[in-house]
């Protein structure tokens, strides 16, 4: 059984480890494209100019039509390429792509200029305006990998299928890209055993499957080590003495929002949660009386795709010693059912037995990964 550790474990992708050992015969080299998403090509080119250069700086150039954020993309590069002499910057750059119009040429490279001002000695590119582009820049054009032998992976490959390129994909793309499905419900409903299921029948796929995780509820940890800390106080302390505080509320979600992103980094395309922020918001509500803008603020953050709601109907109630609201599964599971319906997120009843909740499970799920990410076209290429 797969569960979150406590600060998370990133593990990454391996996406190639260039040497050192030529010399760094350039002083400032550019690297420049849309990274829209970047991948291990990508990371191919930046890491053999940076060993090539005293200093890099890499430029990424986002329209404004494309769906991924300039900011993520340049986190993300950051993110990938620290303590390499290394320096991401971005510009947003709307200037139609045509590369037999000089005049069209012009305006690029005043963006390009306005983001990189300094002299530029070398750009490395991958692609065949790269003599262009090294003309423009008064700088040396080094080719890099043109026929993507080394990683056989482009940016439309990835935005056609995310999951037919995960290898290729480094930890904060992983996380920004896999599918994320809630599990949801009242206590003794069944959602640790369905998000655990979940991630077996994924697992047992195989292939880029093989790496599904499910991330457990951070409450119950939580609260179990409070209810301990009370009976460390008074060993005849009853769980209806615990005292609960909005803050702690704001907590639990941001630590299982922060557990879900660590699983996220180094799972497959899609990941399971046994609850989320959102259910949070409902617990606070239980425990509290009203609900807290700032465990609202959290569940904003959230990127899930789909929510799954166990019905506590036909489920027998269980005493672990952690549940205490028998009396209130029916109020949670409709205030659950309320608040996605108000919200207007996607999301599924699950009655029956355990074996056709994980079959209609398994049907919503194999639904949204069949319907794929949606992104935005670029600005289309022309000459």
């Amino acid at each position: 059984m797969e569960s979150a550790t406590e600060d998370g474990v990133e593990i990454g992708v391996e996406i190639g480890t260039e040497t050192a050992s030529a010399p760094r015969e350039f002083g400032h080299g550019l690297v420049l494209g849309k990274f829209y998403p970047p991948h291990a090509g990508h990371h191919h080119l930046i890491r053999t100019a940076a060993v090539r250069c005293r200093r890099l700086t890499v430029l990424v150039c986002a329209s404004s039509v494309e769906s991924v954020p300039l900011e993520e993309r340049v986190a993300w590069l950051r993110e990938v390429h620290p303590g390499e002499g290394v320096e991401v910057v971005g510009a947003v750059d709307d200037v139609p792509v045509d590369y037999s119009d000089p005049g069209i040429w012009d305006a690029h490279l005043a963006v390009f200029r306005a983001a990189v001002p300094e002299p530029v000695d070398a750009v490395f590119t991958s692609e065949a305006y790269g003599a262009e582009l090294g003309r423009r820049f008064g700088a040396t054009a080094v080719t890099v990998d043109a026929d993507r032998a080394a990683y056989p992976v482009s940016g439309t490959a990835v935005r056609k299928d995310p999951a037919g390129c995960w290898e290729y994909l480094a930890a904060p793309v992983r996380a920004a890209l896999a599918r994320r499905v809630v599990v949801v419900g009242a206590e003794s409903s069944g959602t640790t055993t369905l998000a655990r299921a979940l991630a077996g029948h994924y697992r047992a796929r195989g292939g880029v499957w093989a790496g599904t995780r499910w991330v457990p509820e951070y409450g119950r940890r939580y609260s179990a080590e409070k209810y301990a800390r009370l009976r460390a106080e008074r060993p005849g302390a009853t769980l209806v003495e615990l005292v609960w505080e909005s803050a702690e509320f704001e907590l639990i979600a941001e630590r299982q929002l922060a557990r879900e992103d660590a699983a996220a980094r180094t799972g497959s395309p899609v990941l399971f949660c046994d609850t989320d922020a959102l259910a949070t918001t409902v617990w606070h509500e239980r425990y509290t009386g009203g609900r807290s803008p700032a465990v609202e603020a959290v569940a904003a953050r959230g990127r899930h795709d789909l929510w799954l709601l166990t019905d506590h109907e036909g489920v027998p109630f269980e005493d672990d010693g952690l549940r205490d609201g028998e009396h209130l599964r029916a109020w949670m599971t409709g205030r659950f059912r309320t608040e996605l319906t108000r919200r207007g997120l996607p999301h599924l009843v699950l009655t029956g037995s355990h074996e056709e909740r994980l079959r209609a499970a398994v049907a919503a799920v194999d639904a949204l990964l069949d319907r794929g990410r949606h992104f935005t076209d670029p600005l289309p290429e022309r000459g």
